[in-house]
């Protein structure tokens, strides 16, 4: 191999993996490992979920949109126990904000515990899944790091994000896809909520704004 050959093949290599490190970073919403979220399951997800009743499938429907897992919490404690709704958590759940969540609400994920909680605010701010991995991954495996990622995101920048950062918002279709662009650039979140308020309700107006930011 000469000289420019080596010089290109080097380029490629790199190119591919900045390529591949770009991908790892898009998604602000951890790739869910099986997790569905409790603010766009269909009743019939639900009720497979384990110990979910018609009352308490009805209750989160009711309640719907939460814009914390505190909210989902309070309502489900009124039909489930503390370990029955572990059960129920560690297949559905409401995102934390891997940023301000409350020790609380860390706590809430199954299987995370005071030690982990401690690390989710150690290395805050979390600027990417990338990072997560290689922080989180000090402390426990590859498949652990993968299912504790599934209950955080990080929000995105409304100006900038991806189309691939903006789908990964739960229950966020094509429409809601184009309509964040269609504003853009964003000067401020009541921007933000008086153009998307256009379309959905002040609620899920809420719901979504917890993903975003503007930068």
């Amino acid at each position: 191999m000469n000289g420019l050959s080596a010089w290109i093949l080097a380029g490629a290599v790199s190119t591919v993996l900045t390529m591949g490190l770009a991908a790892n970073a898009e998604c602000q919403v951890g790739k869910s490992q099986g997790l569905i979220d409790l603010n766009v399951a269909t009743e019939e997800e639900l009720l497979a979920l384990p110990h979910m009743n018609e009352a308490a499938v009805q209750a989160v429907t009711d309640g719907r949109p939460f814009t914390s897992i505190r909210g989902a919490n309070s309502v489900l404690l009124v039909h489930l126990t503390e370990d029955q709704l572990t059960e129920v958590y560690g297949k559905a759940f409401v995102h934390i904000n891997l940023n301000t969540a409350t020790r609380e609400e860390i706590l809430l994920i199954p299987g995370a515990g005071e030690r982990m909680a401690h690390e989710f605010e150690e290395y805050r701010p979390w600027r990417s899944f990338a990072q997560f991995d290689r922080e989180i991954g000090k402390y426990v495996g590859p498949e652990e790091t993968a299912r504790l990622a599934q209950y955080g995101f990080i929000p995105i920048n409304l100006n900038s994000a991806s189309d691939e950062d903006i789908l990964s918002i739960p229950g966020l279709g094509e429409r809601m896809l184009h309509e964040f662009k269609e504003y853009r650039p964003y000067r401020t979140m009541e921007q933000f909520r008086r153009e998307m308020g256009k379309y959905v309700g002040e609620e899920e107006v809420a719901r979504l704004e917890r993903y975003v930011t503007i930068e």
